[in-house]
């Protein structure tokens, strides 16, 4: 069985589970709604309304509140330097069709809370699923910076054959060496895990000893020994 049904301005046939997007309608996802205009019924014996068909209506579950396609609304008048360009989408109502009522029947109740249920079935589980998506996205963006922490804890200083005098420990405080050149936070921390710790033990590296240290520690870019040792002179001042 099927009707044609009039909302919108727009004349529709539908039947029963049908799905349709009609023209927006002033109603909330689950709810259930009825629509009258029906102007012809079919199937077994077919009945044309005049201009409806008495009794009959359309019982409907509301899905979902959406929006259409952008259209885009391009208006031009030749010789007179006119354009305007607009973008368009168009409100729509989804509904479901539960059934085609005759002879002045009612609407079922029961949809509307077996979708809010199913719904609020649905939520925790989406919520589980996208904390989930972003915890294992984390672990595998931290997973390349814990390798390479890794990687830089197993290179053991002693065997790279430095003249520098490397510390287990600063002799009293240890010096501040981000105010030399090309050496920032995570520089200063490198040189302090590898011994360093002092600007007298920086002024021992030698270019042999900064092509070592960069090629196991990757301190990204020269390290700028001649410019050091003039900056450790004023500093040591």
């Amino acid at each position: 069985m099927f009707a044609v049904i009039r909302t919108g301005g727009k004349q529709y046939k539908v039947a029963k589970d049908d799905i349709l997007q009609v023209e927006k309608l002033e109603v909330e996802a689950g709810d259930i709604i009825t629509l009258d205009d029906v102007l012809m019924l079919g199937g077994d014996k077919v009945e044309i309304g005049t201009p409806t068909v008495a009794g009959a209506a359309i019982a409907c579950e509301v899905l979902e509140q959406k929006r259409d396609k952008k259209i885009i609304v391009f208006k031009k008048k030749r010789r007179q330097n006119y354009r305007r360009k607009a973008g368009h989408r168009q409100h729509k109502t989804v509904l479901r069709v539960l059934d085609i009522l005759t002879d002045g029947k009612k609407a079922p109740k029961t949809a509307a809370p077996k979708a809010a249920k199913a719904v609020e079935k649905a939520a925790p589980k989406a919520k589980a699923e996208k904390a989930a998506a972003a915890s294992k996205a984390a672990a595998k963006k931290a997973a390349p910076k814990a390798a390479a922490k890794a990687d830089d804890a197993a290179i053991d200083a002693s065997t790279l054959g430095l003249t520098v005098e490397l510390l287990s420990e600063p002799n009293g405080k240890k010096d501040n060496l981000t105010k030399l050149s090309a050496i920032g936070k995570v520089g200063e921390k490198k040189l302090n895990d590898i011994g360093i710790f002092h600007y007298s033990q920086m002024a021992q590296i030698t270019k042999e000893d900064a092509v070592k240290l960069d090629e196991a520690y990757t301190f990204k870019g020269d390290l700028p020994v001649d410019v050091w040792a003039t900056e450790i002179k004023e500093l040591t001042k």
